[in-house]
């Protein structure tokens, strides 16, 4: 035995069925895609969620959901993140410039956690509870 009479077990390849090619194939005149119809014809391409005539699912259920297209997104900042902040920058005053990071976006200063120094803030908005915190130790809030 050696490589050059290697074969296939017995039975295990077949040979593709060649469609189209004379009635003398047996696959010839339809090509064994039946008589008549889309299905039949070439360049058919059946619509996707097609059920065969009969509603499709995404027809049948309902739509729902909205999409408000004057909604304004924040981006939220915390009290104890500018407590932070202002340490690390060694600054009392922080401005929409100190605060974005270099982007467009909108801040919105939130009331978690604890100011312990007076804050000058700039911001876009601003909670209650971030308001009354900031002005309780002596800082100001200024909303652009």
């Amino acid at each position: 035995m050696d490589l050059s009479n290697l074969k296939p077990a017995q039975g295990s390849t077949k040979s593709r069925k060649r469609i189209g090619r004379g009635q003398g194939s047996g696959y010839g005149g339809t090509s064994t895609r039946g008589h008549k119809g889309a299905k039949s014809r070439s360049g058919y391409h059946r619509k996707i969620g097609f059920e065969g005539g009969q509603m499709p699912l995404y027809r049948l259920l309902p739509k729902f959901g909205f999409k408000n297209i004057n909604r304004v997104e924040y981006t939220g900042i915390n009290l104890d993140t500018l407590e932070i902040l202002a340490e690390k920058l060694q600054t009392k005053d922080l401005t929409l410039e100190v605060l974005r990071n270099n982007s467009k976006e909108k801040i919105k200063i939130l009331g978690r956690g604890e100011v312990k120094s007076a804050l000058n803030v700039t911001a876009n908005a601003i909670s209650k509870s971030a308001k009354l915190a900031i002005e309780a130790k002596g800082g100001v809030v200024t909303i652009i």
